[in-house]
């Protein structure tokens, strides 16, 4: 396991820092975050921020609402936010050159062993983790360097609605019973069964964050069990595990249960036809509910399930976090410790978990409303790898060339395969299980047979 670069002050310096409620890193006096107490601390810190989101549909109301509430409490600092279309292209690039704000949704594709190059310590693991949810998604070796805007459950999005209308009375629990219900809706009703969302590219890599628990039951299988099975992407005869997901995409795009042209599909206008009953579902994460409600006439139509999949009789549903919150360790220590007391209260005070309809930050939170169809499902969030092999899947993904959860391309690949027929899922499972096996083979990898 590599050292952390941090290192512990002692003696006097130290002393300081610690009489102040601060971290004691000794490059930095920036405080932690759960040493802040929100409206009495900081209240004469005099500094400017600019926070940059991928919600370019809410940034200059709901957003821009945020930053003017936090200011009423702290007219000292100025919060600035800013929306970028292209978000995951231009932050990778923005980061390298330290010039990119103070407050920013951490990008995906940024290894955890790289967190400490950009982002600023919020705290360690061991004090965060009793008060907020998912902060081991962005943990290396101790240390928190983001903290989730908010959870969500892993699942599908549906207008109950055209479900109704279609005649389907209980919803599905297999992928066979997804695909039969589907069917139904493309047989009784005008509304598109299943919206792929493939021209925004993204939203197909969303399929991704369903192999994991909600295709298992194990909340090992992200980041331990799937580094050390053989062929994890093999048909299991239950119809469990990543083969019966990916089967589920691939047999909605082969029978014709999606937009006639998955192309042209468009992200912004798919959640407005989702809220009037053109479309009947979308294999989103429930993040997307609030979305599609706000966007018509008809919110109480909008309802989430659980990814159809059944384990040994019981139904698993991952909870993790969305983007995570991460502070510039390149701003001024002034800059860095507005933006942690801004975090803090954005996640603790704000209503921002209530109005994305999300699992929030804080443990102590409820739950949102859009999960009433998971009574009896089990939300169980990803476990951290094991000590040493922290970075392990990473490797094996990014030597593989496989490319889960961090790029879209082979979740689009499968959806190409089976609309121009060029290849058979088993086909594009096998080619995955072999890249795979290789990457094992080439990292020396322990494989269980």
């Amino acid at each position: 396991m590599k050292k952390s670069k941090r290192v512990i002050g002692f003696g006097m310096a130290a002393a300081m820092v610690l009489s102040m409620g601060v971290s004691v890193f000794a490059d930095s006096a920036v405080p932690t975050i759960d040493t802040i107490k929100v409206g009495e601390d900081y209240q004469d810190l005099k500094a400017s921020i600019k926070v940059l989101t991928n919600r370019t549909d809410i940034v200059d109301t709901v957003y821009k609402g945020y930053a003017e509430q936090f200011m009423e409490l702290y007219p000292n600092i100025t919060v600035e936010y800013e929306a970028i279309t292209d978000y995951e292209e231009s932050l990778n690039l923005r980061l390298t050159t330290g010039d990119w704000g103070d407050l920013c949704f951490i990008p995906t594709g940024v290894d955890r062993s790289e967190l400490s190059t950009y982002f600023t310590v919020l705290g360690d693991f061991d004090t965060l983790d009793e008060t907020y949810n998912f902060v081991q998604d962005k943990t290396y070796e101790g240390q928190v360097y983001g903290i989730a805007n908010g959870g969500t459950a892993s699942g599908v999005v549906y207008n109950k609605r055209i479900w109704q209308e279609a005649g389907i009375e209980e919803l599905p629990a297999t992928p066979d019973e997804f695909l039969e219900d589907l069917q139904k809706i493309k047989d009784n009703t005008d509304a598109v069964p299943l919206y792929t969302n493939f021209a925004a590219g993204w939203p197909m890599g969303a399929w991704d964050a369903y192999i994991g628990v909600a295709a298992t039951g194990d909340a090992d299988f992200m980041n331990n069990t799937i580094c050390h099975t053989k062929n994890p992407f093999a048909k299991n005869d239950d119809m469990t595990g990543p083969y019966a997901v990916y089967y589920t995409m691939y047999e909605a795009v082969a029978r014709g249960l999606v937009e006639e042209d998955p192309a042209s599909s468009d992200w912004e206008s798919s959640k407005t036809m989702m809220n009037n009953g053109e479309i009947a579902t979308m294999v989103l994460g429930s993040w997307a509910v609030q979305q599609c409600k706000d966007v018509g006439e008809n919110p109480d139509d909008v309802g989430y399930m659980p990814f159809p999949i059944t384990v040994d009789g019981k139904r698993y549903a991952g909870a993790g976090g969305n983007y995570s919150f991460g502070i510039n360790n390149q701003a001024s220590e002034d800059n860095q410790t507005a933006a942690m007391v801004y975090l803090k209260w954005l996640i603790e005070e704000s209503s921002i978990y209530e109005d994305e309809g999300s699992i929030p930050a804080l443990k102590s939170g409820d739950l949102p409303d859009a999960l009433a169809d998971f009574e009896g499902v089990e939300l169980l969030a990803d476990n951290p790898a094991k000590e040493g092999e922290e970075t392990l899947f990473n490797e094996i993904n990014s030597e593989s060339e496989v490319g889960i959860n961090n790029d879209d391309y082979p979740d689009c690949e499968i959806l190409e395969a089976a609309l121009y027929e060029s290849s058979t899922l088993d086909e594009l499972m096998d080619t995955w299980n072999e890249k795979w096996s290789d990457a094992q083979e080439s990292l020396g990898v322990e494989v269980n047979e």
